[in-house]
């Protein structure tokens, strides 16, 4: 329980960093959101609780493919803040847009033969 927690506190201790130096510095929180921090950590402690490092292997592969249907988002979101009128109007669009990507990476993926 103790590790599950210590796990929980440093994971959003970086999201919550991320917020706090946006507020003073955004160019360098950008930079620090850009880092794929989340991915490091589960591949940390995917690892320290499997020893497995094949299987951090393929979520790695996995994760670098699920990771381009994301970009969109990223670039889109200040236009469709504007075009949309807000924040949620534009997050939400976003999100559709990224899941909607999702399920076109998976069936790429599957016609080119990869197997996640």
């Amino acid at each position: 329980m103790t590790y599950t927690l210590l796990k929980l506190f440093l994971s959003a201790g970086v999201i919550v960093a991320v917020t706090e130096i946006a507020k003073r510095n955004n160019a360098l929180a950008s930079v620090i959101h850009s880092l794929p921090l989340t991915s490091l950590l589960a591949f940390i402690w995917l690892y320290s609780e499997t020893k497995d490092a094949a299987l951090i292997g393929r979520h790695a592969y996995g994760t670098f493919w699920f990771v381009l249907p994301t970009l969109p988002m990223f670039l889109l979101m200040p236009w469709l803040v504007k075009k949309l009128g807000g924040f949620w109007p534009a997050l939400g669009a976003g999100i559709l847009m990224t899941v909607a990507l999702y399920f076109l990476t998976m069936a790429l993926l599957k016609k080119a033969g990869i197997s996640l």
